[in-house]
């Protein structure tokens, strides 16, 4: 490829995939350099792009972390079609399908990869973990608490969804996480993950019984 045809954008590409390619190269760079030492004009080469059309179809470097990023935040929201809970026994089964879910997305390769970069760069390049826990931490914990809210607006739960989001969240990853990162430990199975959940959405349930008095739902009046 010459210079000159690098430097010129691309004739009739579909730009969603050009986008596509960028944040691609972008994330492969980023991996490969750390995001601090990851130039444009590299991304750019990677991704078989001038560098006005990176900039024109995703921005600057901090947006392209912002995007990929963001792009695997979106698999961790609560999806539309998640019950909403009007009995124990459905809470438990939405609390399970929901940490199957989070862990799957969490664990996968690319996910971790984007964690170990956060961590790496915790110092030349803060943003990236700033971005990583306002973006895709966010996600999984704005779920949680949604899950948690919609329980107790059905009287099957007392407490602050925060608070209740944070600890279903442990029982959840126990030490997980840590072993991933450090690479001492595997990915989980589909069964082991599914196991894992339904135990944490058990041992939940076991912390917070439901009170043969509770009272019903407030009024939200």
């Amino acid at each position: 490829m010459t210079t000159g045809a690098l430097n010129e954008p691309q004739q009739g590409g579909d730009e969603t995939a050009v986008r596509a390619r960028i944040l691609d190269a972008a994330f492969a760079a980023f991996m490969k350099n750390g995001y601090a030492a990851s130039s444009t004009l590299e991304i750019a080469t990677r991704a078989r792009v001038s560098k006005r059309e990176l900039y024109a179809l995703v921005g600057n470097k901090q947006a392209m972390l912002v995007a990929c990023i963001s792009a695997r935040a979106r698999r961790l929201q609560v999806p539309a079609d998640f019950p909403v809970p009007h009995d124990r026994e459905t809470f438990g089964q939405v609390l399970a399908s929901f940490g199957t879910q989070l862990i799957r997305e969490i664990t996968d390769p690319t996910v971790i990869a984007v964690f170990r970069l956060a961590i790496a760069e915790a110092v030349h390049a803060p943003e990236v973990a700033q971005a990583l826990d306002s973006i895709g931490r966010e996600a999984s914990r704005a779920a949680l608490r949604q899950i948690m809210a919609r329980a107790q607006a059905s009287g099957l739960l007392n407490g602050r969804p925060a608070e209740l989001a944070e600890q279903f969240g442990g029982l959840l990853w126990g030490n997980l996480m840590i072993g991933l990162l450090l690479g001492v430990a595997k990915r989980p199975s589909l069964r082991e993950l599914t196991t894992r959940a339904r135990d944490a959405a058990a041992a939940f349930l076991q912390l917070h019984p439901l009170s043969t008095n509770a009272a019903a739902p407030a009024d939200a009046s």
